[in-house]
């Protein structure tokens, strides 16, 4: 031991000496002297980094000039997720009337809401409707928007706990004062059919790792894709946005798909200039009509998972939804597009059955 320290202080006394006098070198230099009471390293931890995306005011679409030029007549073809999600919703519901015939039993889904944010009331409304329509057993629990931590966690753990619940579905965004980090790593990884569980987005992102759920919104963007004939292996990708829930792990899903993928964000420059260079663009920004006929490379294929509620008395809730992309110059440009509503929406619902399907089946040994 006490050599071991003599070994330590003369290391430390001959580093000393270095920085200080410094050392002949052919090679320039940046001297960064630091006393004893730094850390090894100062490099900030990255959670330190996370700075919330706050989305510039749109510009004129004049303003970037490029190649890409809007026609005056549509071009694209219109990806009906509405219809395809028709498709594999029938094919849910024939296997759990399968499941229930064989075994007597049925998925289950739970569902949890925080507050009353009007987009999330559309979701949730949508995906018990879908339950009811395919057979799958759900459950609805609604906590106020300013409730404790400590009662959504109880509900989660109730859940976790109920052998006849398959899937946990907590609808996020979640009120700002509650740590949503923390709520989410309760959920028991076997139930997490939304994919959002540490676990399920590291396996997504290392090769040959296999998650047990893909999140929901990213797999039915892939689906869209590969059912519209899109090839997605060596094309260039535009995923906008980097949120936990979409961006971050659509990009990492196409690049398992092994596409070439850049990411745009809030502080991306020249993101128009980014994204008219791809070949599939997923935008998932949160912006009404961010994405402007001119930011698309002509003929490039565009899956808009915007769903931003604009107010408008004459619709029945009050609000519509618009996408991320200005529809109405998308079409005149790029090859395919998907719209809003009838576009990702309903694939999202979809996936989220598929997955919860695929956790009752792994339940009870169903196959």
């Amino acid at each position: 031991m006490m050599l071991a320290r003599t070994m330590m202080r003369r290391v430390a006394a001959a580093c000393k000496k270095g920085v200080r006098n410094g050392t002949p070198s052919t090679t320039r230099t940046i001297n960064t002297q630091m006393d004893d009471s730094y850390p090894i390293l100062i490099s900030p931890s990255l959670v330190s980094l996370d700075l919330p995306d706050i989305w510039p005011t749109n510009s004129s679409p004049n303003e970037f000039r490029s190649t890409c030029r809007c026609s005056n007549e549509q071009t694209a073809a219109i990806i009906d997720g509405k219809s395809i999600a028709g498709e594999i919703m029938s094919r849910i519901a024939c296997e759990v009337w399968r499941m229930k015939e064989s075994i007597g039993r049925v998925p289950g889904l739970a569902v949890i809401m925080v507050g009353q944010r009007r987009d999330s009331q559309t979701y949730v409304r949508n995906k018990i409707k879908a339950c009811e329509e395919t057979g799958i057993k759900s459950s609805m629990t609604e906590l106020h928007g300013n409730c404790k931590e400590d009662e959504v966690v109880n509900v989660l753990s109730r859940f976790n706990a109920d052998p006849s619940i398959h899937g946990i579905l907590l609808q996020l965004p979640l009120p700002q004062h509650l740590d949503e980090e923390k709520i989410l790593d309760v959920m028991s990884l076997e139930k997490d059919v939304d994919g959002f569980h540490p676990l399920n987005i590291g396996n997504l992102a290392m090769r040959g790792r296999q998650p047990l759920f893909i999140p929901c919104t990213p797999k039915g963007c892939i689906e869209l894709l590969m059912r519209s004939g899109v090839e997605i292996m060596g094309k260039k990708a535009v995923v906008i946005g980097r949120s936990n829930i979409v961006g971050l792990p659509t990009s990492l899903l196409l690049q398992r798909h092994h596409a070439t993928v850049s990411i745009v964000h809030a502080f991306t420059k020249n993101p128009e200039q980014i994204t008219c260079e791809a070949d599939i663009v997923v935008t998932a920004a949160g912006v009404p009509n961010l994405v402007r006929g001119n930011w698309l490379k002509p003929g490039a294929v565009v899956i808009d998972v915007g769903t931003n509620p604009i107010e408008d008395p004459s619709c029945e809730f009050g609000y519509r939804l618009t996408g991320d992309v200005c529809y109405e110059e998308a079409v005149r440009v790029a090859s395919a597009v998907t719209p809003v509503p009838g576009g990702v929406g309903p694939m999202t619902i979809a996936m989220l059955l598929s997955n919860t399907l695929d956790s009752a089946k792994r339940a009870y040994d169903f196959t």
